[in-house]
């Protein structure tokens, strides 16, 4: 099983983004990450200083998102959209698209859905519960 160190991923994206803006060849994964952060020009800078921002924590209290727990979130949603999982999802996502007429936008809905489990999970010191990830996903349709 994979299990990436924060620094890990940090990195990953940080090499990524530098590798993409030096022209270099990506893998897969890498152009994956690298659509993601181009949907989000306001991380960039963030990106642009691996020194700076490779150990610094984003307070959620005070109002802030760390910007590589939002990118692997939505590298997250990709994989789950790819293999429909949970069974479900992708059908959800795109009537998602269609409600609000932009994917970008469809996927911080799913985000926010995704965040909800995996929070409902850490309080209840519990697995992760696809049927709440679902449920909120209807719930954002109209259709609970």
């Amino acid at each position: 099983m994979f299990n990436p160190s924060v620094n890990d991923v940090r990195n990953f994206f940080f090499d990524t983004f530098a590798k993409a803006n030096q022209q270099q060849a990506l893998s897969d994964l890498e152009k994956m990450a690298y659509s993601v952060i181009m949907e989000h020009p306001e991380y960039q800078t963030v990106l642009r200083d691996r020194e700076k921002y490779l150990n610094y924590n984003w307070l959620p209290d005070a109002g802030e998102t760390n910007p590589f727990f939002h990118l692997s979130m939505h590298m997250s949603i990709w994989e789950q959209l790819s293999i429909d999982q949970p069974m479900g999802i992708k059908a959800l996502y795109l009537e998602l698209c269609e409600q609000f007429g932009d994917e970008h936008e469809a996927q911080h809905q799913v985000l926010d859905c995704l965040a909800e489990m995996v929070w409902q999970a850490q309080y209840n010191n519990m697995q992760p519960d696809p049927t709440i990830y679902l449920s909120c996903l209807r719930r954002k349709l109209g259709k609970e």
